[in-house]
């Protein structure tokens, strides 16, 4: 490894420590809505009195129901959706690691206490292993991803660590220069395929890499077989992942990807199209969408993701070409900020997704402390607003959170996105930049 220097044995205490207690922390608040008396089903009475209120929802405990995880059914090989939309069998709305991962923490489970308190025990080394990889990469800084609000409030949210771990373990391994460039890039690649088959977003990644591989790979000409293998290699991840189930029931693989198709932004997405967007086609007034808006949702965030992707990749390698240096990580962060910002759904635990790029990358204090301040609005105030609104009691103080949290984070975001292409590293070496007539040794390659 050459980025940066070696974190110290004490500083690497510190940050894998903390972030043990933070886990902890973490499933302590998510099992405040959780334990007997149960229901017939397994159901814990009071999660369904205080999830909202008392901010101790989790996604995990809401689908042991629903989802075939309290009969133990294998995940995608049963099932499908029906015509109002539901999933039935043992079909669940994400990719297929994460079913995998929801099953295997539900074996031997017979109430969503047992349920929440194995999904924790098998989530929790993914989230020491990223503080682990951080602290090497960053030293103190990956305390940003130890001890902050985030990973208390949305460590077992849902199933969003091990996706993260694959993320920063791309980067860890693209940290190696003592292994060849192409090598590494096509492990890093294998991984961020990985994650695509957990919740998506990292395949985004796969092409800043190719791109960084086809200025880098082979000195001062373009390595365009690098940049294929790449590719190829992602995608071959993928279809070996994916095709065993969609071979054994394609309807119950296919359900999932029908299920995010059909999801509307509507009041439980967080999103800026029902907070902005909605009230210019005039909002019915129950909380719900209009046909109209729905349709025009439907073409306009895929497209305006698409086109965050390719103004960051452009932007990258306009930056190449006159600076002579390509940054993959910004470049990737970049186009987290598009798809966080455009896409249907901006869920609470999407802070973790980025959280490691806050960390990486030399983002001014301030502007973390403003993201995580908007983070915690949202990530409190549309809990309490549910609440308040099942209760029929005022909602006026929480909508207002969760308004702020909303715009403040769509303000950040696109801020971030053009701060995180002229970014560099936290401790890479100043020296570390490579111009396209220069044939030295190539380093990370990301200032």
């Amino acid at each position: 490894m050459r980025w940066g220097q070696k974190t110290s044995t004490p500083i690497m205490a510190l940050v894998v420590g903390l972030c043990g207690l933070t886990l902890a922390l973490g499933y302590l608040n998510k099992a405040r809505c959780s334990g007997a008396p149960f229901d017939d089903s397994g159901r814990s009475l009071i999660f369904d009195r205080i999830k909202d209120t008392h901010v101790c929802y989790s996604d995990i405990q809401l689908l042991w129901l629903g989802r075939g995880i309290d009969q133990h059914l294998f995940p995608y090989v049963s099932g499908g959706i029906d015509t109002d939309g539901f999933l039935t069998g043992g079909s669940v709305e994400y990719p297929v690691l994460s079913g995998v991962l929801m099953w295997i923490a539900g074996i031997g489970a017979h109430t969503d206490a047992q349920f929440l308190l194995q999904s924790a025990l098998l989530l929790a080394p993914f989230g020491l292993v990223t503080a682990w990889m951080l602290g090497r990469l960053a030293g103190k800084w990956a305390l940003v991803w130890s001890a902050t609000p985030p990973l208390v409030l949305y460590a077992f949210h849902n199933w969003e660590l091990p996706v993260v771990a694959t993320v920063v373990g791309a980067i860890f391994l693209m940290s190696y220069e003592r292994i060849p460039l192409r090598t590494r890039a096509i492990g890093a690649s294998a991984l961020l395929a990985v994650g695509f088959c957990l919740k998506i977003y990292p395949g985004l990644f796969v092409l800043p890499l190719a791109l960084y591989v086809l200025a880098y790979g082979r000195g001062s000409r373009y390595d365009v077989r690098g940049a294929i293998t790449v590719m190829a290699t992602a995608v071959a991840t993928v279809i070996a992942v994916n095709l065993p189930f969609a071979l054994i029931s394609y309807e119950g693989w296919r359900a999932s990807i029908t299920f995010q198709q059909n999801r509307l932004a509507d009041l439980t997405t967080n999103s800026i199209w029902y907070w902005g967007v909605l009230p210019l086609f005039g909002s019915p007034g129950d909380n719900s969408t209009t046909p109209e808006f729905d349709q025009f949702v439907a073409v306009a965030s895929p497209v305006l993701i698409l086109a965050s992707i390719a103004l960051a990749a452009h932007l990258g390698w306009r930056r190449l070409q006159h600076e002579g240096t390509f940054s993959w990580i910004g470049v990737s962060a970049a186009m987290l900020c598009g798809f966080l910002l455009f896409h249907k759904v901006h869920s609470p635990q999407f802070t973790l997704w980025i959280l490691p790029f806050f960390v990486l990358l030399k983002v001014p204090w301030g502007v973390i402390a403003a993201y995580l301040t908007a983070d915690l609005a949202l990530g409190i105030g549309v809990f309490r607003y549910f609440g308040a609104l099942v209760e029929e009691s005022d909602t006026g103080f929480y909508e207002l959170l969760v308004k702020f949290g909303v715009g403040g984070k769509a303000v950040l975001l696109v801020a971030l996105f053009f701060l995180f292409l002229v970014t560099p590293l936290r401790g890479a070496m100043p020296s570390a930049v490579k111009k396209l007539d220069d044939t030295r040794p190539i380093p990370v390659g990301v200032s």
